[in-house]
């Protein structure tokens, strides 16, 4: 019974320490709009270089054809109120009809109302953390889309050269 209670107390401590590290995302400026259609360019990139910064990632730049791909995945997801990568249309094909040629990686998120909100969900995910902490990538694009209730769907789109991809 001592054994289970240290386990439990140990696993407790990990959750805890977790649970702070991701609460340490910084939020958008207080003059930023809570509402995503009012967001500035300015803005969405700061929000997403604050969290790379302060998670020791170097910041990206914005790229508008990856902003051009991601808001085609994102209205999409709007249209058939589904989340997910490929609605018969993959990432490659979304971005090289963007004219983008390099390596991508894509998050995507539903529901969430802000975009701190949806950082903070895509911290909380270990897969979409790694796209968006990745030091491969040098570069990103990020829409939304409404669905007619309102639901919002988000897509991030992040890029970079594929030499560092190769080990």
């Amino acid at each position: 019974m001592l054994d289970y209670s240290r386990r439990a107390v140990l696993a407790l401590g990990a959750v805890s320490v977790l649970s702070a590290c991701s609460s340490t995302m910084p939020v958008l400026p207080a003059k930023a709009s809570s509402r995503p259609e009012d967001l500035t360019r300015d803005q969405i990139m700061a929000a997403i270089n604050d969290v790379r910064r302060a998670n020791g990632a170097a910041a990206w730049s914005y790229s508008p054809a990856l902003e051009t791909a991601a808001r085609s995945q994102a209205r999409l997801m709007a249209r058939r109120d589904t989340l997910s990568h490929d609605l018969g249309v993959t990432l490659r094909e979304r971005v090289t009809e963007a004219g983008y040629g390099l390596a991508v990686g894509e998050n995507l998120a539903k529901g969430y109302k802000t975009l701190p909100e949806t950082i903070t969900g895509w911290l909380g995910s270990q897969g979409h953390r790694n796209t968006l902490l990745s030091p491969r990538f040098v570069e990103f694009g990020l829409a939304f889309a409404r669905t007619g209730s309102g639901k919002l769907y988000w897509a991030m789109i992040a890029g970079g050269p594929f030499e560092a991809w190769r080990a």
